[in-house]
């Protein structure tokens, strides 16, 4: 049975560079953010963080839970979404998996995990209506030496990690 990573636990006490550290061992597949371009390799830094500090793996079910959460409780906006998304960099990222999986693939993983993550979105989006207080997404280097525990409570993130 595959085992969930420590960073994953929410009372997770790991600081984020060793979270980030587990992340890259555990998924030697992810795009090294250092090998690329460096406003792509922001952003990819950035959601590899993000996977750590929210507590996701790099399955399809995460991955589309992830921006959401981004979106509702960071200062990565859907505008910033966007921005991105218009990226070429980003584009190529698209274009190299809809090559390697095919566009059939991409949408039956997303079909199969909608029913599950839909009530959790609804639950999520509820949870972060009013929030103040967000993650930093681009900027998140202050927050490596810092324990995940600590950054999840920081922004009242515990409630939204299972």
């Amino acid at each position: 049975m595959h085992q969930r990573p420590d960073y994953a636990a929410p009372k997770s006490t790991q600081t984020l560079r060793e979270g980030l550290a587990e992340y890259y061992a555990l998924n030697p597949q992810v795009t090294d953010p250092q090998a690329q371009p460096a406003e792509f390799g922001a952003i990819l830094a950035a959601h590899d963080a993000g996977h750590v500090i929210y507590g996701c793996d790099t399955g399809m079910y995460d991955e589309l839970k992830i921006l959401p959460l981004f979106w509702w409780t960071s200062e990565c906006t859907f505008s910033t979404y966007l921005k991105m998304r218009d990226s070429p960099a980003v584009d190529v990222m698209y274009e190299d998996m809809i090559r390697e999986k095919s566009i059939w693939w991409l949408y039956g993983a997303v079909l199969r995990v909608l029913p599950r993550l839909i009530p959790q979105l609804i639950v999520i989006w509820f949870k972060t209506r009013q929030r103040q207080k967000r993650v930093p997404f681009l900027e998140f280097s202050p927050l490596l030496e810092q324990s995940l525990l600590e950054i999840r409570q920081k922004y009242d993130l515990l409630p939204l990690i299972q």
